[in-house]
């Protein structure tokens, strides 16, 4: 029985919730991860071909989905048209997975009040701030907690969702960007494990209730 709690499967919820308890008493985890990375001195991968690709994807992915479904929508509506079904509702629901949970949630309610610092601001890899766990509020004046690039790339999965055909493989190759995404942020000393686990979870419920509000009922 594949229970649903707001459209979201009840074992995405639980995940969700075992994750962040997981991170929150046993925040040497993030500590161990990051040190993979580290290699004493500072993040290697940082700067390197592989996290630049990555990090400077995010944006033009984003602006290049938006004015397509912009783009595609105005024709629609003034010549009458259906192409990929992109009318008012749907352009709706692509405008607020991308702005709500990686904008509203991730950038302006997080980022902005936890003040998580990042691991390479952090005493344990040659910074200054002091090291605090996920969801924990802090006052280090850090932008860790949670990732605003991996929150954006995984908001692609949001678009993923629409695909009539083959939905499986473009969640999947959607989710697989974020991944990559997260470990070019992780790797470079970025972001924690937490912060791009947390964004995956915040932006994958928020699309999955976004669809169900706006495009489950239409059809």
């Amino acid at each position: 029985m594949n229970k649903k709690y707001f459209n979201v499967p009840i074992y995405i919820w639980g995940l969700f919730l075992l994750s962040s308890a997981i991170f929150i008493f046993f925040p040497q985890i993030d500590l161990y991860i990051s040190t993979l990375f580290y290699d004493g001195e500072d993040f290697p991968a940082k700067g390197s071909l592989f996290e630049s690709f990555f990090y400077f994807s995010v944006k033009p992915v984003i602006i290049f989905f938006a004015f397509s479904a912009l783009t595609i929508f105005l024709y629609n509506l003034f010549k009458k048209k259906s192409i990929l079904n992109l009318n008012a509702k749907v352009f709706l629901y692509i405008i607020l997975v991308f702005s709500l949970a990686p904008g509203l949630i991730v950038n302006s309610i997080l980022k902005e009040n936890w003040e998580r610092a990042r691991p390479n601001q952090t005493t344990y890899f040659g910074g200054k701030k002091e090291f605090s766990p996920a969801f924990i509020v802090s006052n280090q004046d850090g932008y860790s907690f949670s990732s605003g690039h991996a929150a954006a790339a995984f908001s692609i999965i949001g678009i993923a969702l629409l695909a009539n055909k083959r939905k499986s493989l473009w969640i999947a190759l959607a989710a697989t960007y974020g991944v990559l995404v997260s470990i070019a942020r992780v790797s470079a000393g970025g972001h924690f494990l937490s912060d791009v686990v947390s964004s995956f979870f915040i932006v994958f419920i928020s699309s999955k209730i976004l669809y169900s509000l706006l495009i489950e009922k239409k059809q």
